[in-house]
């Protein structure tokens, strides 16, 4: 299916690797050049380099820390008149609610949902003058069904799923969508870091932690960046422009739910 966006300029953010990258490289395929960031330059640098060969498309590598005001700065510095917005972060580490401070909530804050915010009321304006832009959160499927141990990660995402519920509305007849994608366990560094914790609490193999995850899974494995990638072009192309304001599930059916 040719998505219609071919030429239109995308910020990916966190996008060296993971489900970042996995955006990244389906806009890529899609013909769209890339303003690419990450807070590590040398794994940033070697993702650039891959996509130029492989697609042929223009990419601009910014090494800097998104949640910060002079990250966000340098960022948008190369990111002016953009069409398309892809916001991530990593989450904030898990814990139980009495481990958790005012602190640690302003932090979760900043990078789950006040960066994403600050993101789109920098770069939406802009689309909305063009009329047409795309904009993708990813967030978590935790907004759906949340994640005891995450509490930190609910709150964050929770509140950033509601500014995108009314701000998709007052955006869409300028010809701008916005639009969450909710991941589960999908096999990136996270998903090692998660299951190598699992294993050594349960003194398992981490073979032995991935299986026990996937039999929780009704599909029964992870997901992949590339699949993960390939709904987020979606979003992103001339097809989805109908679709906004949506929380979509992208978690092998783990979250056991009608709607």
């Amino acid at each position: 299916m040719d998505l219609g966006i071919s030429g239109k300029r995308a910020l990916v953010c966190a996008s060296s690797k993971g489900l970042g990258l996995g955006c990244a490289e389906a806009l890529a395929e899609a013909g769209v050049n890339l303003v690419m960031n990450a807070r590590g330059a040398e794994a940033l640098e070697k993702a650039a380099v891959d996509i130029r060969a492989r697609f042929g498309v223009e990419v601009v590598a910014v090494a800097a820390d998104i949640t910060t005001e002079e990250g966000r700065a340098k960022v948008l510095d190369a990111a002016r008149g953009i069409d398309i917005l892809v916001t991530n972060a990593g989450g904030p580490p898990p814990g139980m609610w009495t481990d958790w401070e005012r602190e640690d909530f302003i932090k979760a804050l900043d990078a789950n949902m006040l960066a994403p915010i600050a993101l789109m009321k920098a770069l939406v304006p802009g689309m909305m003058e063009k009329g047409w832009g795309r904009v993708v959160n990813i967030t978590s499927q935790s907004v759906k069904a949340p994640i005891a141990v995450l509490g930190l990660s609910n709150s964050a995402r929770a509140g950033l799923t509601g500014y995108v519920a009314g701000t998709a509305r007052q955006v869409a007849p300028h010809g701008v969508t916005i639009n969450n994608m909710l991941p589960g366990i999908h096999a990136t560094d996270r998903a090692v870091s998660l299951d190598t914790g699992v294993a050594q609490q349960q003194g398992i193999t981490i073979d032995e932690a991935r299986a026990q995850r996937e039999a929780t899974i009704p599909a029964r494995r992870y997901g992949t960046r590339a699949e993960f990638g390939a709904m987020c072009a979606f979003l992103c192309s001339q097809h989805a422009g109908f679709i906004v304001g949506q929380n979509i599930l992208l978690d092998g059916g783990a979250v056991n739910a009608t709607l």
